[in-house]
């Protein structure tokens, strides 16, 4: 099964729903697994309960939920200080890492612009959900 870390913006695209959300039928169907960290859920969820998106308090803990259940937790292993330009975006790199990801999936220019981290190809959404259809 293949090993992905989810960038925030694509976490909270898929969990909104529209064209990403195909990323959360894939993860449902056991098609990867999620690698994730503290640091990264504490992120998710920071986000997911801004007031513009509109999520109830039910949905928002039924998704941490669901991450506490079938998402992998990895502590990173080494301080990746990769990214200069956005030092947050690392934790997403020290996860891929630390977790032996395969890709990593994400919409911040800083980490596409990278295009692969060591071995880790560096993924947008479509080109991720292209994958997935293939699997």
């Amino acid at each position: 099964m293949m090993r992905v870390v989810l960038d925030t913006n694509i976490f909270i695209s898929m969990a909104l729903g529209g064209v990403v959300a195909e990323i959360n039928t894939g993860w449902r169907a056991g098609k990867f697994t999620l690698i994730v960290s503290d640091e990264i859920v504490s992120e998710y969820l920071n986000v997911l309960q801004r007031p513009k998106l509109h999520l109830a308090s039910r949905t928002i803990a039924a998704i941490i939920n669901r991450i506490d259940r079938k998402a992998e937790f990895v502590t990173a292993v080494e301080k990746i200080t990769e990214i200069k330009a956005d030092p947050t975006d690392n934790k997403f790199l020290e996860a891929a890492a630390a977790g032996h990801a395969e890709y990593i999936v994400s919409g911040d220019k800083h980490l596409l612009d990278l295009q692969q981290f060591r071995t880790i190809p560096i993924l947008t959404a479509r080109e991720f959900l292209n994958l997935l259809e293939s699997a």
